[in-house]
Protein backbone atom coordinates (compact mmCIF):
# COMPACT_ATOMS: atom_id res chain seq x y z
CA UNK A 1 0.00 0.00 0.00
CA UNK A 2 2.66 2.33 0.81
CA UNK A 3 4.37 1.95 -2.93
CA UNK A 4 1.25 2.79 -4.34
CA UNK A 5 0.83 6.26 -2.14
CA UNK A 6 4.27 6.88 -2.69
CA UNK A 7 3.79 7.03 -6.54
CA UNK A 8 0.44 8.55 -6.59
CA UNK A 9 1.68 11.34 -3.92
CA UNK A 10 4.65 11.95 -6.24
CA UNK A 11 3.15 11.66 -9.46
CA UNK A 12 5.01 9.75 -11.17
CA UNK A 13 2.17 8.55 -13.11
CA UNK A 14 1.67 11.92 -15.07
CA UNK A 15 4.58 11.16 -17.26
CA UNK A 16 3.37 12.59 -20.79
CA UNK A 17 4.41 14.49 -23.73
CA UNK A 18 3.59 17.76 -25.07
CA UNK A 19 4.07 19.94 -27.73
CA UNK A 20 6.04 22.81 -28.20
CA UNK A 21 3.76 26.34 -29.31
CA UNK A 22 3.94 29.65 -29.50
CA UNK A 23 2.17 30.13 -25.83
CA UNK A 24 3.41 27.29 -24.35
CA UNK A 25 3.13 23.36 -24.58
CA UNK A 26 0.14 21.34 -25.79
CA UNK A 27 -1.12 17.86 -24.10
CA UNK A 28 -3.29 15.63 -26.38
CA UNK A 29 -3.77 12.83 -24.07
CA UNK A 30 -7.25 12.98 -22.37
CA UNK A 31 -5.50 11.17 -19.34
CA UNK A 32 -2.75 13.60 -18.80
CA UNK A 33 -5.10 16.47 -19.25
CA UNK A 34 -7.34 14.62 -16.52
CA UNK A 35 -4.44 14.67 -14.63
CA UNK A 36 -2.92 17.36 -14.85
CA UNK A 37 -5.84 19.16 -14.44
CA UNK A 38 -6.69 17.77 -11.31
CA UNK A 39 -3.69 18.91 -9.80
CA UNK A 40 -3.91 22.80 -10.61
CA UNK A 41 -1.77 22.75 -14.08
CA UNK A 42 -2.88 24.05 -17.34
CA UNK A 43 -5.59 25.37 -19.20
CA UNK A 44 -8.59 24.36 -21.35
CA UNK A 45 -9.66 26.56 -24.11
CA UNK A 46 -11.37 25.73 -27.33
CA UNK A 47 -10.65 22.21 -26.80
CA UNK A 48 -7.02 22.82 -26.46
CA UNK A 49 -5.17 21.99 -23.53
CA UNK A 50 -2.22 24.14 -22.83
CA UNK A 51 0.62 24.57 -19.95
CA UNK A 52 2.08 27.21 -19.21
CA UNK A 53 5.77 27.66 -19.90
CA UNK A 54 6.50 27.45 -15.64
CA UNK A 55 4.41 24.90 -15.93
CA UNK A 56 6.33 22.66 -18.51
CA UNK A 57 9.53 23.72 -16.99
CA UNK A 58 8.79 22.38 -13.59
CA UNK A 59 7.62 19.64 -15.39
CA UNK A 60 10.52 18.70 -17.42
CA UNK A 61 12.65 19.74 -14.10
CA UNK A 62 10.62 17.04 -12.30
CA UNK A 63 11.05 14.50 -15.57
CA UNK A 64 7.30 14.54 -15.36
CA UNK A 65 7.03 15.40 -18.95
CA UNK A 66 8.74 15.51 -22.56
CA UNK A 67 8.23 18.42 -25.22
CA UNK A 68 8.88 17.97 -28.30
CA UNK A 69 8.14 20.61 -31.29
CA UNK A 70 6.38 20.42 -34.09
CA UNK A 71 9.20 17.98 -36.29
CA UNK A 72 9.32 15.59 -33.44
CA UNK A 73 12.84 16.57 -32.01
CA UNK A 74 13.04 16.86 -28.29
CA UNK A 75 12.71 20.17 -26.92
CA UNK A 76 15.51 19.71 -23.32
CA UNK A 77 15.10 22.22 -20.72
CA UNK A 78 17.57 25.07 -21.83
CA UNK A 79 15.47 25.51 -25.29
CA UNK A 80 12.12 25.63 -23.56
CA UNK A 81 13.52 27.89 -21.18
CA UNK A 82 14.76 30.35 -24.07
CA UNK A 83 11.40 30.51 -25.38
CA UNK A 84 9.69 31.37 -22.74
CA UNK A 85 12.54 34.05 -22.71
CA UNK A 86 11.79 35.29 -25.52
CA UNK A 87 8.17 35.98 -24.59
CA UNK A 88 8.60 36.70 -21.11
CA UNK A 89 11.64 39.23 -19.83
CA UNK A 90 10.86 38.01 -16.54
CA UNK A 91 10.90 34.05 -17.01
CA UNK A 92 13.15 33.04 -15.10
CA UNK A 93 12.15 34.69 -12.23
CA UNK A 94 8.23 33.57 -12.73
CA UNK A 95 9.55 29.54 -13.18
CA UNK A 96 12.11 30.04 -9.73
CA UNK A 97 8.78 31.69 -7.87
CA UNK A 98 6.51 28.86 -9.30
CA UNK A 99 9.12 25.99 -8.71
CA UNK A 100 9.03 27.32 -5.01
CA UNK A 101 5.89 27.40 -4.11
CA UNK A 102 5.10 24.19 -5.84
CA UNK A 103 7.78 22.46 -4.02
CA UNK A 104 6.16 24.22 -0.87
CA UNK A 105 2.73 22.37 -1.73
CA UNK A 106 0.77 25.34 -2.78
CA UNK A 107 -1.01 24.76 -6.63
CA UNK A 108 0.05 28.42 -8.27
CA UNK A 109 -2.27 29.31 -11.08
CA UNK A 110 -1.71 32.32 -13.43
CA UNK A 111 -2.78 35.26 -12.42
CA UNK A 112 -5.08 38.24 -13.91
CA UNK A 113 -3.74 41.42 -14.75
CA UNK A 114 -2.78 44.49 -12.90
CA UNK A 115 0.47 42.88 -12.61
CA UNK A 116 0.07 39.90 -10.81
CA UNK A 117 1.84 36.80 -12.02
CA UNK A 118 0.56 34.08 -9.62
CA UNK A 119 -2.72 32.75 -7.53
CA UNK A 120 -1.88 30.87 -4.71
CA UNK A 121 -4.19 27.89 -3.18
CA UNK A 122 -3.88 26.94 0.38
CA UNK A 123 -2.90 23.44 0.20
CA UNK A 124 -5.91 20.94 -0.04
CA UNK A 125 -8.37 24.08 -1.09
CA UNK A 126 -7.66 23.98 -5.18
CA UNK A 127 -11.20 23.62 -6.76
CA UNK A 128 -12.72 23.71 -3.89
CA UNK A 129 -12.01 27.43 -2.93
CA UNK A 130 -10.53 30.45 -4.74
CA UNK A 131 -7.13 31.68 -4.07
CA UNK A 132 -6.52 33.32 -0.69
CA UNK A 133 -3.10 35.00 -2.29
CA UNK A 134 -1.94 37.21 -5.50
CA UNK A 135 1.45 37.39 -6.00
CA UNK A 136 3.98 39.60 -7.80
CA UNK A 137 7.20 38.48 -9.01
CA UNK A 138 10.45 40.50 -9.12
CA UNK A 139 14.30 40.56 -9.18
CA UNK A 140 16.36 42.26 -6.30
CA UNK A 141 17.62 45.36 -7.53
CA UNK A 142 14.77 45.75 -10.44
CA UNK A 143 12.60 48.45 -9.15
CA UNK A 144 8.61 48.29 -9.54
CA UNK A 145 6.68 51.28 -10.14
CA UNK A 146 4.91 52.61 -7.88
CA UNK A 147 2.09 52.37 -9.71
CA UNK A 148 2.01 49.45 -10.16
CA UNK A 149 2.60 48.24 -6.84
CA UNK A 150 -0.59 50.52 -5.82
CA UNK A 151 -2.61 49.06 -8.74
CA UNK A 152 -2.05 45.41 -7.72
CA UNK A 153 -2.32 46.05 -3.56
CA UNK A 154 -5.72 47.74 -4.78
CA UNK A 155 -6.62 44.60 -6.70
CA UNK A 156 -6.30 42.47 -4.10
CA UNK A 157 -7.85 44.40 -1.77
CA UNK A 158 -10.98 45.16 -3.43
CA UNK A 159 -10.87 40.50 -3.60
CA UNK A 160 -10.24 40.24 -0.35
CA UNK A 161 -6.91 38.61 -0.75
CA UNK A 162 -3.36 39.17 0.39
CA UNK A 163 -0.73 40.26 -1.61
CA UNK A 164 2.75 38.30 -1.22
CA UNK A 165 5.98 40.06 -3.19
CA UNK A 166 8.07 37.43 -4.11
CA UNK A 167 11.43 39.02 -4.65
CA UNK A 168 14.49 36.90 -6.28
CA UNK A 169 17.75 37.41 -4.55
CA UNK A 170 21.14 37.33 -6.19
CA UNK A 171 21.85 34.29 -5.36
CA UNK A 172 18.68 33.09 -6.92
CA UNK A 173 16.53 32.47 -3.58
CA UNK A 174 12.89 33.71 -3.11
CA UNK A 175 11.85 35.81 -0.49
CA UNK A 176 8.40 36.45 0.28
CA UNK A 177 7.04 39.43 1.44
CA UNK A 178 3.13 40.47 2.58
CA UNK A 179 2.17 43.80 1.10
CA UNK A 180 -0.63 45.20 3.30
CA UNK A 181 -0.16 48.90 3.02
CA UNK A 182 0.98 51.58 1.38
CA UNK A 183 1.98 54.21 3.54
CA UNK A 184 3.80 57.74 1.90
CA UNK A 185 5.45 60.26 3.83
Amino acid sequence: MSDNKTSASSGLELKTTGVLLEKGVRIAEKSSIDALSSRGYGTAENDVFTLAFYEALYLVDKELLEVRDENEKEVGFQSLLHTYEKADENAWVNYLVYRDLRSRGYVVREGFGAGIDFRIYERGAYGKDTASYLVLGTQEGKPIAIDDLTNALKQCQSQKKELILAVMNRRGEIVYYSVSQLTFK
